[in-house]
């Protein structure tokens, strides 16, 4: 069956033409050396080295022998077979082994390589011996050191080439690595942006758009026997809508959160606390407790948007008459606890859900928020005994949260 050698290499081609010079130069010699008297019958030894000539012509311009084993071998054997009729007319016929080493440990499998090898060099320590009609340890020496040599080349070379296509392999397995890894970052950082958009939208907008529809219900049922309390609720959601419109611009800005506007973070809750309490009229009362220093931009983000969703959330299902927030300073932490007296819940129902609308994506967002900050997040409630949130974050000193 035929086999596909290893594709061959600029080194190997340049071997190879060197390989051809080699073979049609000692041709050259052993014809002149017959010409001028001094290696067999000119004649004879000139139509043994043609024929070998012609042979060794053809053989790489054939594609079969290129690319099958079993036609190099038959080549090989015919190449050997006009190799004989040089070493019979002539001993300088044993120059030409050397190069057929070569050949046949380049064309042939490693063990059909080195018997060839063994038996080129048998048969030109034979030929030299019989030209001399005598052995000679020391005639035979030449042949099998060339052998030897031959064979350590080819050996080493094949090792190197297996090396070199190993770390060809190699590189080429890491390069396709680090193309997946780079898409796989590139895949995770889309949806971790996804994500936080997820948790910014449903943590402002569809806050802000749920106190709307409250307040255009109660201004519909207001309508038409109480027009004055009717437009409060219609100038209320105007006043919701132009927040959303400002919290729609920060996302194209990628700005600080309007809700802050520079301020501190307890008067931004403040600010929160008063809203809702005019929007849905849920009271709601801000406690602020310890001394209150300046947090990183993304903590009181966080911090607001946790409290924003929070009461969200209380306003749209508890059923609750007050709620309390409470925001406490502490050392190296600070803490925001949500309380309700709403109709609570049981949190191990919720916990696996996740989505819009309803289903739940605000206590999963807010757990987010406060894992990715290094802080912790949990949930106390129970059906009829109201919900308290709590969020705390690790803070750094003064310095370095103004920083």
């Amino acid at each position: 069956m035929a086999t596909e050698r290893p594709r061959i290499t600029p080194v190997a081609r340049i071997l190879q033409v060197c390989l051809h010079l080699l073979v049609a130069g000692l041709l050259a010699l052993v014809v002149v050396r017959a010409v001028v008297g001094r290696g067999g019958d000119p004649v004879a030894v000139g139509a043994a080295a043609s024929a070998m000539a012609v042979c060794y012509a053809v053989g790489p311009r054939l594609a079969s022998v290129r690319r099958s084993r079993r036609a190099a071998a038959l080549w090989l054997a015919l190449l050997g077979v006009t190799w004989a009729g040089v070493l019979i007319a002539t001993q300088d016929g044993v120059w030409l082994a050397f190069p057929l080493y070569f050949l046949e440990l380049h064309l042939l499998d490693r063990r059909g390589g080195l018997a060839a090898v063994a038996l080129t060099a048998l048969a030109s320590i034979a030929a030299w011996s019989w030209h001399l009609h005598g052995f000679s340890f020391a005639a035979s020496i030449g042949p099998a050191l060339g052998a030897a040599v031959a064979t350590a080349t080819v050996l080493g070379y094949q090792a190197l080439y297996r090396e070199s296509e190993e770390r060809r392999r190699l590189i080429d397995e890491l390069t396709a690595t680090r193309a997946d890894l780079d898409a796989a970052h590139h895949t995770a950082g889309v949806l971790a942006e996804r994500e936080r958009l997820a948790r910014e939208i449903h943590d402002t907008l569809a806050q802000s758009l749920s106190s709307i529809q409250l307040l255009l219900r109660a201004a519909q049922r207001a309508l038409p026997e109480r027009t004055d309390a009717a437009s409060g609720y219609v100038e209320q959601a105007r006043r919701a809508a132009q927040d959303n419109l400002d919290e729609a611009r920060r996302f194209v800005r990628a700005l600080t959160p309007p809700a802050l506007d520079g301020d501190p973070l307890p008067v931004a809750l403040e600010r929160l606390c008063a809203t809702t309490t005019a929007h849905s009229g849920l009271a709601v009362r801000l406690h602020v407790s310890g001394e209150p220093v300046r947090l990183a931009v993304p903590q009181e983000v966080a911090l607001l948007r946790i409290a924003q969703s929070a009461l969200g959330n209380t306003v749209r299902h508890a059923g609750a008459s007050h709620a309390e927030v409470t925001l406490s300073y502490m050392e190296g932490e600070v803490a925001l606890d949500v309380f309700d007296d709403g109709a609570g819940f049981d949190p191990a129902a919720v916990a696996g859900r996740t989505g819009g609308g309803d289903g739940g994506f605000g206590l999963p967002s807010m757990r987010a928020r406060a894992r990715a900050l290094g802080g912790r997040f949990t949930v106390e409630s129970a059906p009829g005994e109201g919900t308290t949130l709590a969020v705390q974050l690790p803070v750094a000193p003064t310095g370095e949260a103004g920083a």
